[in-house]
């Protein structure tokens, strides 16, 4: 049923386009013939809405990866920074959210660790939509924002870090095997709303796989078995997603996406001061608005950035933003 509507979603939105362009085709040849400027604006309108739309479903056919039609977990840290930095961390973690219910996509919290004053020291999104991992997949790295720092008194500009890695909600079409034996389970209390129960007992789960390192953790559920089954869906999901960035880099000889969360790591530069730009130095593709891009409105990004991914074109050098 889901490829169905899938197949559905993508013949239909074929035959809107093809619909489209006829109808807009027709208002350019009436306008034309009888002089109508209006008829012939209001049809290149059409047109230039129709190119928009026919851009984005070019890019979301290009999204054929082995998981690139799975849900996500979108995991941001933050870095060098201080308290500015964990601010910086919560700034992200909610343009991510507004980015998914913008998609009309079901975003859940999975766990979140507050910081020692403002922000959050890192968090765990899940967001459950079609192509959630394809669309995400290319925001994995460091993202550094420079401002004026609403904690300094003097009112000074900082540079802060956070880190953003994303990988996929695996299926059952999907199987990865992990021994128990080469895990560290650790239970501890959830923090933040609750309720008593989840308060006052070890509900939370954190799960280490010692042969990679990888650390997982989960406290949204309302007992520690529903915690402890998550935590081992995101492990597998983790371990998948190395798996695929090794295959990718053998494929491709690129370097690891997932980097020290400071300077000379970042992928994506918001400045709001002393002038305001975001810049992806991957694809040198620029924004003028932040307060829209921390809104949630990052398409043109994702989009930039899948394009630049699939073309297989060599990253050119481009110049860091001040």
């Amino acid at each position: 049923m889901r490829e169905r509507t899938l197949l559905e979603d993508g013949i239909n939105s074929l035959k809107s386009l093809e619909g489209g362009l006829e109808d807009a085709l027709t208002l350019i040849e009436l306008g034309e013939i009888e002089g109508d400027v209006a008829t012939e604006d209001e049809g290149l309108a059409q047109l230039r809405t129709i190119k928009t739309e026919a851009e984005r479903r070019q890019v979301e056919a290009m999204l054929s990866g082995e998981a690139d039609g799975n849900d996500a977990y979108v995991e941001i840290h933050s870095g060098a920074g201080g308290t500015e930095s964990c601010d910086w961390a919560r700034i992200l973690y909610r343009m991510y959210g507004r980015w998914g219910e913008r998609r009309k996509f079901k975003v859940e919290i999975v766990e979140e660790t507050s910081g020692d004053e403002a922000g959050i020291k890192g968090a765990t999104l899940l967001i459950k939509g079609h192509n959630a991992y394809g669309w995400l997949k290319t925001e994995s790295g460091v993202h550094r924002l420079v401002r004026i720092s609403p904690f300094d008194s003097n009112a000074r500009r900082h540079t802060s870090f956070a880190s953003v890695w994303v990988y996929p909600v695996i299926d059952d079409r999907i199987v990865v095997d992990i021994k128990e034996s080469d895990c560290r389970i650790d239970t501890y209390r959830s923090s933040g709303a609750g309720g008593q129960h989840v308060n006052t007992t070890d509900s939370a789960v954190r799960i280490t796989h010692n042969p990679t390192g990888i650390v997982v953790a989960c406290q949204n559920g309302r007992s520690q078995h529903q915690n402890k089954a998550m935590a081992w869906d995101m492990l597998r999901a983790r371990i998948y997603e190395m798996e695929l960035k090794k295959r990718e880099e053998k494929a491709n000889a690129e370097a690891a996406a997932k980097t020290e969360i400071g300077w000379g790591h970042q992928i994506r530069s918001y400045v709001l001061q002393p002038y305001q730009m975001v810049k992806d130095l991957r694809t040198g593709h620029t924004s003028q608005s932040p307060s829209d891009v921390l809104d949630g409105d990052i398409d043109d990004f994702v989009e930039a950035s899948l394009s630049h991914r699939i073309s297989g074109k060599a990253n050119e050098t481009i110049e860091d933003v001040d």
